[in-house]
Order: structure tokens, then C-alpha cells, then sequence
């Protein structure tokens, strides 16, 4: 038998995130030899506490889930920019609070567009988030409803993964 340490491509632990201001998903996805694994999910719920106060939170208790899990690498949703800009400057904290939580503890962090990840997910860029839900509970054998958010968390990380088993195979390695 071969030791973990033998493999040509060991266990790898990535952390998907959706950040948002009220709410942020996240997901973690192992890809052990080509076969996605689900390891954990759930949302970090902000409430209505005052904005530093939600932003301190997303970081903390990232921090602690990355100290729990040993992610080697996290990819976030980028922000979808609506009309609205005060909500697009929260998404964008948001997101901020996240990434410097996975920079602190050294993990590379990749973006995606919202319709990339739905497109490497569903197949269609434009996908709703129940066939998001659908797809994600499938591919990676999760029984019973995840919130939305995890389950967009979990669709970042299969993302990723996927773009970066394409680099591998292509000689693109980043």
C-alpha cells in the first residue's frame, strides 16, 4: 500500500466561500485522487449588528474553521455589482474580511465570477441556486437541504478544483 505522503497528487483540502454581509457560506471540499469529497458546510449568520462588528465576525470565525479544517487553498465568489451600491460596498467588505482571514493563515486565495461557478457546476452560467443546490448535493453525495449559501460555498470549491485539476492536466500549473 502507498503511503499519503507517496501519492502523486495527496489529499487536498480547499475552502469555498460566499461572503456576504448578512450571511457567508462556506464549504469544504476534499479532492482525494479525482474524487471529490464533501468535509464540512454550513453559514455564518451576521445578523444586525453594526458592519465592523459583522466583519470582525466573518474573520474570526473563518479563522477558526481554517484552524479546524487545514484548507491548503480557499476561492471566493467574486461580488455580483447590482444597482445598488451601498450593498455592492458591503458584499465587497465582506469579501474583504474573508480573504484577509485566509491571508493570515497563508492560504492562497483564487476569485471566480458567479457564472463561472454555475457554468463548472450546472453547465449553464445563468443557473439558478436550487440547481446550483441539486448538482453540489450529487457530485458530492450530501443527503438533506443545505442553506444556499453553503451549497454556492461548496460550488466555489469544486470550481476551483476543477480549474486547477484543467491546469494540471494542460501544463498550466499556477
Amino acid at each position: 500500500m502507498t503511503a499519503p505522503s507517496d501519492r502523486p497528487n495527496p489529499p487536498l483540502v480547499v475552502l469555498g466561500l460566499d461572503p456576504g454581509s448578512r450571511v457567508t457560506g462556506y464549504g469544504l471540499v476534499r479532492d482525494d485522487g479525482g474524487r471529490l469529497v464533501f468535509v464540512d458546510a454550513g453559514v455564518i449568520s451576521l445578523g444586525a449588528a453594526d458592519m465592523a462588528a459583522r466583519l470582525g465576525r466573518i474573520h474570526t470565525e473563518l479563522s477558526a474553521l481554517i484552524v479546524r479544517h487545514c484548507p491548503v487553498e480557499a476561492a471566493l465568489e467574486n461580488v455580483f455589482v447590482s444597482r445598488n451600491t451601498m450593498s455592492a460596498i458591503k458584499l465587497g467588505q465582506a469579501r474583504g474580511a474573508a480573504m484577509a482571514a485566509c491571508a493570515v493563515a497563508g492560504l492562497p486565495v483564487a476569485s471566480y465570477e458567479p457564472t463561472v461557478v454555475k457554468k463548472a457546476v450546472v453547465g449553464v452560467g445563468r443557473a439558478d441556486k436550487d440547481q446550483v443546490a441539486f448538482m453540489i448535493a450529487r457530485v458530492l453525495g450530501v443527503s438533506g437541504r443545505l442553506p444556499a449559501d453553503a451549497s454556492d460555498a461548496l460550488a466555489v470549491a469544486v470550481c476551483h478544483l476543477n480549474e486547477r485539476r484543467m491546469r494540471r492536466l494542460t501544463g498550466c500549473v499556477k
